[in-house]
């Protein structure tokens, strides 16, 4: 039974990776969709962005109704609560610094589930400021080794701005700054480079390792948090076997050699 659980839960933990892409990637196109339609209106056969923006959302199996919504926000028919993008920081145990990315639309619910479960788990959720000078923004692209060879994903990333080229799990992950990201994410579409994820994510500048008993107390805080309806992604400084703890993202980063 020991291995069909060990099974179950990596079943579990890919479909909730899975779920938060394409939560993200749906309400990047709902509001693509609604600006397209209160910019144009609300007929796709007039407006040409809003039938462009249609036709991505259906290419990644948008439910109907969650259109139809963003088309009427746009054009005015409905009022919704909005939803906010928002950061948290703060500190798990044993010193491990933990930044938090999320959307919301009941600010008040989300800090108060945060703060409680760091203050039940040992940790503190701290003020704006607190940890983020410990992360860097960075965009990461995962090309996979199918798509190109190595040395052409070189010359056309590099040139465009990446900073670095790594190999993990089938997939080159070309890591770039933030301002380049775009310029990269473009060049590689020129080039006819299929890009599997792309992401902006979080490094941490500096990383802490743990001994077993510690690491898996801030393990089960971090799990807590990213189970959270309303967190797409953590990042800490806890460092396990050679890469930061990071969930919630597509784009992981490789492991140090």
């Amino acid at each position: 039974m020991a291995g069909h659980t060990r099974k179950w839960a990596k079943v579990k933990r890919k479909k909730k990776k899975d779920d938060r892409r394409k939560s993200r990637v749906w309400a990047r196109l709902s509001q693509e969709i609604e600006t397209a339609a209160r910019n144009g209106g609300g007929d796709p056969d007039a407006n040409v962005a809003l039938s462009q923006a249609l036709e991505r959302a259906r290419d990644e199996d948008m439910a109907k109704d969650t259109i139809e919504r963003a088309i009427k926000r746009g054009t005015g028919e409905i009022e919704e609560e909005g939803r906010e993008r928002v950061t948290y920081e703060g500190y798990a145990p044993h010193g491990v610094a933990v930044f938090v990315e999320g959307e919301t639309e009941n600010i008040n619910r989300t800090v108060k589930d945060l703060r409680n479960l760091f203050s039940d788990h040992g940790g503190n959720l701290g003020k704006d400021g607190s940890v983020a000078y410990l992360f860097e923004q960075k965009g990461r692209l995962a090309v996979p080794t199918g798509a190109t060879d190595e040395m052409t994903l070189f010359e056309v990333a590099v040139e465009a701005g990446a900073e670095e080229i790594d190999e993990a799990d089938a997939a080159y992950i070309v890591t770039t700054r933030r301002d380049a990201f775009a310029d990269v994410e473009a060049a590689l579409d020129e080039a006819g480079i299929a890009v599997e994820a792309n992401d902006l994510v979080r490094s941490p500048t500096t990383t802490v390792a743990l001994a077993p008993d510690e690491r898996e107390a801030v393990e089960d805080l971090v799990e807590k948090i990213n189970d959270l309806r309303d967190v797409e992604a953590v990042y800490t400084t806890l460092q396990i076997d050679g890469v930061p703890l990071t969930l919630g993202v597509d784009v992981a980063p490789p492991a140090e050699h």
